[in-house]
């Protein structure tokens, strides 16, 4: 048996393979196992190809893995498509549709012989059970609880509450097209055991979601009243999720006709009071740059969701890339500075989305966060989220004796002034994006221009000295580090583990501040390293450059960067690890 296995399937648009792999992992979280499921579509508007991987283990999962242990194939053309997304090696199980008519001996993967290849008429057995093609994903459930031991009772379960309200007739046929499945896995027995190992349950009901789920969720128990959005991939379904949810707590929401109108409502509902947010993805952040400044020259909170795809232009909507740090922490005019905070995972999305507000409001500042395809679109089994741990931070308000007068922009110690909203009597000011002295009245004067901006960037000082913001790991006096952020952090996490096992002396930084740069922070980490390497998705290694720019890095400072849909996997940051753990 098994603890740990990977599955990749992929077929056409129709096919149901994304459902499949949904109705898996709703099943395996039944069962008490951890998973986490990505999805991964060609960029067409209607059929193409269509993937998932899904990973299921018995202790907690930290990415999608690298080599599949199960390649699940009804089309050989679509699943070549996806290249290193789902990469098989020689230990992998390949499943194929019989009706392809490819010999196994002769199954198109370029040097890989794969440990074993199966031929199975999926297509056929769907017929003959269901009388609908349809039915083939129930087929393909079938064989993987048959040869795996996948959660049978689960996922015929969720087969019957998912066609229930079909019809008796569609319920049976595709309680059938699974049986046969079944049926054919026990017939025909793989020669080595393969099968899961049963999930070491705590008892805990566990959380099945993902990461633009949990950021709207969070972004509701964070207090947000005002979403101003437009639709774009991978970032829409936050909009969705807001535009069910928000107005169950009080909130509205505004699906406007561009980027820039999202944005500026979003601007908009924050000067008059309520905490507010909006989200986007790379094109839209282009779009969105302008009302950003405004926000940052009238000191006013607003939350900014990116969620990065690769790029540039409309690039690849449906793959994951970290290619847009350079934009969420430089594209805009003037010496501004705002916070930039990435989630390393589905769960971390909550509390970063929580960060990011309480950030916001504190320091009144725009504030992006960095998600990217990967997190916002996969699915994870997690614990539930214990929101008694985090604490809400609300901006600062005059007191009656600072609005005789009031003076909104007030330079103060902290560089923090307070922040009035209509309606409170004697709290009017002037809210415009020209350059301004304390009560907001527009300026030219060179000196005081000078003042505003250290009053903007000086408030956010403290920011660098947050600790709570990155993690560290791994052995403190280490020669050899590592580095990494966003989806690809839980990768990295992994590659550590694995480096610890063979007693490998490395440690690990993941920022999840990635802008301003903690100097500080990072000039702790780096005091015992003489090697370090920047594991991140972007073809320029954005993180990699920026450091480079603010601290002093170790003798040998290298990048390890790949363009997006280019997996990293754990194994290949473990042998880059090994490589730089040489004397």
């Amino acid at each position: 048996m098994v603890e740990d296995l990977i599955i990749g399937m992929a077929g056409s648009g129709g096919d149901g393979i994304v459902s499949a792999g949904e109705s898996l992992i709703g099943a395996v979280a039944q069962e008490g196992y951890f998973a986490i499921l990505t999805k991964s579509y060609g960029s067409q508007i209607r059929g193409g190809e269509s993937s998932c991987r899904l990973r299921v283990s018995t202790r907690p999962v930290l990415n999608p893995g690298g080599v599949l242990d199960v390649a699940v194939v009804l089309n050989w053309e679509d699943f070549l498509k996806f290249g290193g997304e789902l990469p098989v090696g020689r230990d992998t199980v390949v499943i194929y549709e019989t009706k392809t008519g490819v010999e196994p001996a002769m199954i198109p993967l370029r040097g890989i012989t794969p440990a074993v290849v199966l031929a199975v008429p999926m297509e056929a057995m769907a017929m003959q059970a269901a009388g609908v093609l349809l039915a083939k994903n129930n087929v393909v459930l079938g064989l993987l609880a048959g040869w795996f031991g996948l959660a049978r009772q689960s996922i015929l379960e969720g087969i019957r509450k998912k066609f229930a309200r079909k019809g008796e007739a569609v319920l049976q046929g595709n309680e059938r097209a699974f049986a046969a499945g079944l049926d054919y896995a026990e017939k025909n027995p793989l020669q080595q055991d393969r099968r899961l190992s049963p999930p070491q349950s705590d008892g805990q009901r566990k959380l099945l979601t993902d990461g633009n789920d949990l950021c709207g969720a969070a972004a509701l128990f964070a207090g947000c009243k005002f979403f101003g959005g437009y639709p774009i991939t991978p970032a829409s379904e936050i909009m969705h999720y807001l535009g069910r949810e928000i107005w169950k707590h009080g909130g509205a929401l505004l699906q406007a006709e561009d980027e820039i109108a999202g944005i500026a409502a979003a601007v908009g509902a924050s000067f008059a009071g309520v905490k507010a947010m909006t989200a986007t993805s790379g094109p839209g952040l282009s779009l969105k740059t302008e009302v950003l400044g405004l926000a940052s020259v009238v000191e006013l909170p607003l939350v900014c969701v990116d969620v990065q795809r690769g790029g540039p232009s409309t690039g690849m909507p449906t793959k994951p890339e970290q290619a847009d740090l350079f934009a969420a922490a430089f594209s805009a005019h003037g010496d501004t500075v705002r916070p930039v905070l990435a989630p390393i995972s589905v769960e971390d999305t909550f509390g970063v989305t929580v960060e990011a507000f309480n950030m916001a409001e504190h320091y009144q500042t725009p504030v992006i966060v960095l998600s990217d395809q990967e997190i916002a679109q996969r699915k994870e089994i997690v614990n539930p989220i214990d929101t008694s741990r985090f604490r809400l931070i609300e901006r600062l308000t005059p007191t009656e004796k600072e609005l005789e007068p009031y003076v909104r922009f007030r330079f103060t110690e902290s560089g923090i002034s307070p922040l009035s909203r209509p309606g409170m009597k004697g709290g009017n000011y002037l809210a415009a994006g020209i350059e301004h002295d304390e009560r907001g009245a527009p300026t030219a004067n060179g000196e005081m221009h000078a003042r505003m901006n250290d009053k903007r960037l000086k408030k956010l000082e403290p920011l660098q000295r947050r600790r709570d913001l990155f993690v560290v790991a791994g052995d403190p006096e280490a020669t050899v580090g590592f580095i990494s952020w966003g989806s690809v952090a839980g990768v990295a996490l992994e590659a550590l583990q694995l480096a610890q096992a063979e007693n490998l002396k490395v440690k690990l930084l993941i920022p999840k501040l990635l802008y301003p740069v903690a100097e500080e922070i990072y000039r702790e980490f780096f005091a015992s390293l003489r090697k370090c390497l920047v594991i991140e998705q972007s073809h320029q290694g954005q993180l990699y450059r920026i450091i480079r720019m603010w601290v002093a890095v170790p003798p040998e400072f290298q990048s390890l960067a790949k363009s997006g849909a280019n997996p990293i996997t754990p194994d290949e940051v473990l042998g880059a690890i090994r490589k730089l753990a040489r004397p």
